[in-house]
């Protein structure tokens, strides 16, 4: 099998002989499961919604809210613990409100009848993480967030807790993504360094760790007027996903500019947008996550949608940087210039997916630094 090239021109990681199917499924594969009705909608999937890892999930008509987070557990379905905390329903199918700080469960549109050997797991999508909404996927008899096992069949839940702003939401809005995955391939050391010279632009090749990439935080401005981040601000209007570009960024964000000691320090009460130091691509043979949080680093959280699609950033010279949303945990924490904040774990893909994260499928984020939720006007 000839592997795709580099944009320098370089050949790209060869993953494995695509007979072997072993890793994260790609967009004809997860097109091949719509077929064959091992996903399903009562309205169909749309054929945007497949993305090149990755299937976007769509919210029913209806939204309950509860009085706290919870998991069903092997004995229970999702609707048996929704009715357990004192829910009451909210018809969001032409609009409505989720409160910041309020727990909702939402039927989700798509079921699964996954078959023995895959399995499931959910992240955020990018612009729901940017607005410090809180998702976890559930599913029946389940005792663990974000994760299908193999074989469920039945329905798809989310649980969305809006941490900073209020939003309105509709029927269909896709606030996450589920990608599928078939056994697990680890990566040999020369496969790895390999990965490592094509995928990360970075100048220390000793900021690695459990086949991870290391990312740091860069507190340096560029071309941004000097600013190095944005920090949410305590009390705004509503968020309205459905509008793009819409939002003056100075009514909901305070802009972060540097310092003479290049240091922040992150508020526990208080959510920010940072950038890594790093630029990324991700060829198209592999999909990328970045570990959320990693108490050896520090007491805060990175990253609430962490999946990078194949082709992410790949088709750009200088690659894309990775738009962190930080939240520390119980007490302030400072960050340095240039310090460790997480970890970029790369996977294969079962195939190189037929189509890849770029302008030519609409992908909002490929060519970003620091950067705001596509609802907030670019400045």
């Amino acid at each position: 099998m000839k592997s795709p090239l580099h944009p320098g021109g370089a050949p790209a990681v060869s993953v494995r002989p695509a007979k072997s199917q072993v890793g994260i499924l790609p967009y004809q594969a997860i097109r091949h499961m719509v077929r064959e009705q091992e996903i399903s909608a009562a309205h169909g999937i749309a054929d945007d919604q497949v993305q090149p890892a990755s299937l976007d999930l769509r919210l029913g008509s209806r939204a309950y809210r509860v009085r706290a987070s919870a998991l069903p557990g092997r004995n229970s379905t999702v609707m048996a613990r929704i009715r357990l905390l004192d829910s009451y329903e909210v018809d969001i199918s032409s609009g409505a409100v989720l409160e910041r700080e309020c727990v909702y469960i939402v039927p989700l549109m798509e079921s699964v009848r996954l078959p023995k050997n895959i399995a499931g797991f959910a992240n955020p999508k990018s612009t729901t993480g940017r607005l410090d909404i809180l998702t976890r996927l559930l599913t029946d008899n389940s005792a663990a967030f974000d994760q299908i096992e193999r074989g469920y069949e039945g329905p798809l839940y989310i649980e969305i807790v809006p941490r900073t702003f209020s939003v309105v939401v509709r029927e269909g809005a896709r606030l996450n993504q589920i990608r599928f995955r078939r056994g697990i391939r680890s990566l040999p050391p020369s496969e790895f360094e390999l990965l490592r010279q094509q995928s990360i632009i970075s100048s220390d090749r000793r900021n690695v760790k459990e086949n991870m990439f290391g990312v740091t935080i860069d507190l340096l401005p560029d071309h941004r007027g000097g600013t190095v981040g944005y920090r949410a601000r305590r009390h705004t209007g509503r968020i309205d996903l459905d509008r793009v570009g819409y939002y003056d960024p100075l009514d909901f964000w305070e802009p972060i500019f540097v310092n003479r000691q290049r240091t922040l320090i992150l508020d526990p009460n208080d959510f920010y947008i940072l950038v890594t130091k790093e630029a990324v691509r991700v060829p198209p043979e592999f999909a990328a996550e970045m570990v959320a949080y990693d108490a050896t680093v520090g007491e805060f959280r990175v990253h609430y949608a962490g999946f990078f699609d194949p082709g992410f950033g790949w088709d750009i010279p200088a690659g894309a940087r990775a738009v962190l949303e930080v939240r520390s945990h119980e007490v302030p924490f400072m960050l340095e210039h240039g310090q460790t904040v997480g970890w970029l774990r790369y996977e294969p893909m079962a195939a190189a997916p037929d189509r890849l994260y770029g302008a030519a499928i609409g992908s909002s984020y490929q060519s970003q630094t620091l950067r705001l939720a596509k609802q907030f006007r670019q400045t």
